[in-house]
């Protein structure tokens, strides 16, 4: 299988990869379809409806669902939206009843009434699903297709989640001059050729873009992540959703600041981590890093690398492509959908490809880096996602920090070893799949289990 680092990192904006993106994806696709019908059918007065089912029902408020959906009917990106004032733009749709196609309003659509958060029985298929429908004035449907948000921001459509192998639309591997997707096969092939992990990804890579459009899109990568980051460290005031929960990455930066030689590594890791976590929360840029609620593990070790040990571009390059490497396994293998697997999907995953990135630019061998990988990801299983009123807030914000210091705890101690250990990757990952399906549903993002519940009945 191959997956681009360019697909797995993806600009965009918050609170979430699969309940935020993944939706505005899926609007998008529908409104494809909604003009070619539109097209043939100028003077049919229409509607637009869109049903929210399991995880997306039951957080999607919090996670600003119905937002993302609004936004992507009406033709916007999260990508293009990076650099906008969503709040006000989104008001301003909200106040406008149709959807504006070709310069007139052709399909009406209020998201009040349009969207409607099904909180019934899930889509067999998967926990995030869509049913997107086009209503004559009657009601009658004249066009109707459902999507799944399977994490990440990949979407599938009903007709093709049950044609894949993994929950990803993957290039064919054998494309590839280096193809793996398990992390025996990665390292027999950086045995066999003589290079490192990055190598090879950059190799495949390159079967389907030039160097130049790699590195700019590397490189693009780490400038929005940086970006990102540094805007949550001067940011002030109190996060969206009602929690009324503070931002605190600007004040524990600046006590770092005032005071360097008390300040830790942990300190720092979890400062940079929830600096990036309160922008995603805020609904503001952020990149998946595999996903929206993990974005701050993999920016916080790269730039603690980058600031306090050095880190060069090429070395920025090296950890993104590694990273990428071992997230392409995991998303193959299993999952890094918290509404499938549980948080251990997310911020394990975030972790584990942070320690290989991290343990590749410091100098480890590819058993080392896979061994990074499988320590970061090991100490994560059994992790369960129930945030607080849905929201991406609480626990989610301080988890990416603490994801942050398991995965430079778990580089340095692979570092220390020769990469010879007991439990290889593949198998940690099977372990989180298989721990993943047999995890109650109240533990898998819907707000229903947990920590999300526990803290109304104290």
């Amino acid at each position: 299988m191959f997956l681009s680092v360019l697909e797995l990192f993806k600009i965009g904006i918050g609170p979430s990869s699969s309940h935020t993106l993944g939706p505005m994806v899926a609007a998008n696709d529908f409104m494809v379809h909604v003009r070619t019908y539109v097209s043939q059918h100028p003077t049919e007065s229409l509607r637009l409806r869109c049903t929210l089912k399991g995880s997306l029902a039951y957080t999607g408020k919090g996670h600003a669902t119905d937002s993302a959906v609004t936004l992507g009917l009406h033709g916007y990106t999260a990508k293009a939206l990076a650099s906008e004032d969503v709040e006000a733009l989104i008001e301003r749709i909200r106040k406008t009843p149709d959807i504006t196609m070709e310069g007139r309003s052709v399909v009406s659509f209020s998201p009040d009434s349009d969207i409607v958060f099904d909180k019934g029985d899930p889509l067999p298929e998967h926990a995030n699903g869509m049913i997107f429908t086009l209503q004559q004035a009657s009601g009658m449907s004249v066009l109707s297709k459902t999507y799944f948000s399977i994490g990440g921001g990949f979407v599938s459509t009903l007709e093709e989640i049950h044609q894949l192998v993994a929950p990803l639309k993957l290039e064919s591997a054998p494309s590839c001059p280096y193809p793996f997707d398990t992390s025996e096969t990665m390292m027999r092939w950086s045995d066999s050729s003589g290079l490192s992990i990055a190598a090879m990804k950059r190799r495949n890579e390159l079967e389907f873009l030039s160097d130049e459009a790699l590195d700019k899109g590397l490189d693009e990568i780490w400038h929005s992540m940086l970006t990102c980051l540094e805007r949550g460290l001067v940011a002030e005031g109190f996060l969206p959703g009602g929690l009324e929960l503070p931002r605190r990455a600007k004040h524990l930066h600046e006590q770092l600041l005032d005071a360097p030689q008390g300040a830790s590594l942990h300190d720092w890791l979890c400062a940079y981590a929830m600096a990036v976590n309160e922008e995603n929360a805020a609904g503001h840029m952020v990149v998946t890093a595999p996903t929206n609620g993990a974005a701050g593990v993999i920016p916080a070790v790269l730039y603690y690398f980058v600031k306090h040990e050095g880190g060069t571009t090429e070395q920025i390059r090296e950890f993104l492509l590694t990273a990428a490497a071992i997230g392409g396994i995991i998303k193959h293998q299993s999952s890094i959908s918290g509404a499938e697997v549980g948080c251990q999907g997310e911020v394990g995953s975030a972790a584990s490809m942070a320690a290989a990135g991290l343990c590749a630019v410091r100098g480890g061998k590819t058993k080392q880096i896979e061994n990074a990988a499988e320590i970061a990801l090991e100490h994560h299983l059994g992790m369960t996602c129930d945030p607080v009123k849905g929201l991406v807030q609480i626990p989610c914000i301080e988890r990416n920090g603490f994801g942050a210091v398991k995965a430079y705890v778990a580089a340095s101690l692979a570092l220390r070893c020769e990469g010879d250990h007991y439990v290889p990757l593949d198998s940690c990952i099977a372990a989180m799949k298989q721990t993943g399906l047999e995890m109650s549903q109240k533990f898998k993002e819907t707000a229903l289990g947990g920590l999300a519940v526990s803290i109304t009945e104290c």
